[in-house]
């Protein structure tokens, strides 16, 4: 077994309830775990035989500009694509989306939400 981590992806959205959220919008930090069997990419040097990290940020790019209310359905929807991408290969997958600076009346760095599957 093995893991393939996407950290620190810095990514601007409109999420959120508040009317100024879905206005303004936000600055957003996800970082990505897929679990996986490394065993046959790393022998063959393959990379149809592993998960392209690559694709991965795609997904999570895109994902992100599509506005959700809620951090926990944005973490559902990227889980989802992700499996739908490479069902066959992933064993777990957990997601970290972090809103930074919230619109918080006392002083929060951010708040985030972990999913996993």
């Amino acid at each position: 077994m093995g893991k393939i981590l996407l950290e620190n992806i810095k990514l601007f959205g409109f999420h959120g309830c508040m009317p100024e959220e879905t206005f303004l919008g936000s600055y957003y930090t996800v970082n990505l775990e897929v679990e996986l069997d490394l065993y046959p990419a790393s022998i063959s040097d393959d990379l149809s035989k592993t998960i392209d990290y690559v694709h991965l940020y795609h997904i999570i790019k895109e994902e992100m500009a599509i506005n959700s209310k809620l951090l926990e359905h944005l973490a559902q929807r990227i889980i989802q694509r992700i499996k739908k991408y490479r069902i066959d290969l992933i064993k777990y997958t957990k997601i970290k989306i972090c809103k930074e600076n919230p619109p918080l009346q006392s002083s929060v760095d951010r708040i985030c939400v972990v999913l996993d599957d």
